[in-house]
């Protein structure tokens, strides 16, 4: 069921039942116990449904807030401001259930760590935000070409606003899943769980032997990563780390005159 069919079945179910009980006697006098009733039970249907855990947040605090604004009496063209902003930063995530997450500067010193350094990389950040992981990683390894793709048009317009002064920054805007992953030595994803079978199925057809795939926080479903890296940070961030492609191919050896044996 598409996640937006999900949160209207959910608050639906909620309104029905605060309704009911409502109209049978069942609840104190007050909008207060209305409101209480019908945020619980939306946010247990979206349980029920199978929506993701930060939607059921969303299900919980969304007709506290709207009664709350309500009780302000906040001009209408505010709403819309607010609304306008919202779309802007989470675009598309009402479908592919993929938030905004921000990686800090440990994470980014961790993932370019993982880097070659026998010669110039390349990386490439999925659904790249506001650059986050992007900008300190470009100054640790001043030779990576960093580049990101975001759908979101304010968190892409940030991302190249802030890094305007690095060079071996390169953000655009667009879908991560219509360009190929076949040109970079690591491929960065801090999405959900939602896409991770599918990213994993593209990193096998495009990515390289010894190219890595890192997804912060979020492991393939029922595939072992080659690697489980832990960041020294506050929320305990883990690096789950595959090698879609294989590991890269060993190098030849050379024979005594310089030419490789048969």
């Amino acid at each position: 069921m598409p996640p937006a069919l999900q949160a209207l079945l959910a608050q639906l179910a909620g309104w029905g039942l605060a309704f009911a009980l409502g109209q049978g006697g069942l609840l104190p006098a007050g909008v207060g116990a209305l409101v209480a009733v019908q945020a619980l039970a939306a946010t247990g249907s979206a349980v029920l449904l199978g929506s993701a855990r930060w939607w059921r947040w969303i299900h919980l605090g969304f007709t506290p807030l709207l009664a709350g604004m309500l009780l302000l009496r906040i001009a209408p063209g505010w709403y819309l401001a607010a609304f306008v902003v919202l779309a802007l930063v989470y675009w598309s995530s009402f479908r592919t259930q993929v938030p905004l997450f921000l990686s800090n500067p440990r994470t980014a010193a961790r993932v370019a760590a993982l880097l070659p350094r026998d010669r110039a990389p390349r990386l490439l950040d999925l659904g790249s935000g506001t650059g986050s992981l992007l900008r300190p990683l470009a100054g640790l390894r001043p030779d990576c070409r960093c580049e990101g793709i975001e759908a979101a048009p304010l968190p892409y317009l940030l991302s190249r606003l802030l890094a305007r002064r690095q060079a071996n920054v390169s953000v655009a805007r667009g879908d991560f899943w219509k360009i190929p992953w076949s040109g970079y030595d690591l491929v960065y994803a801090f999405l959900s769980p939602v896409p991770m079978s599918a990213v994993w199925d593209k990193a096998r057809a495009e990515m390289r032997p010894g190219a890595l795939l890192v997804s912060n926080s979020f492991p393939v479903d029922g595939v072992a990563p080659d690697a489980v890296l832990d960041v020294d940070d506050r929320r305990r961030t883990r690096l789950y780390c595959y090698l879609p492609g294989g590991p890269a191919p060993a190098p030849k050896p050379l024979a005594k005159n310089g030419i490789a044996g048969r």
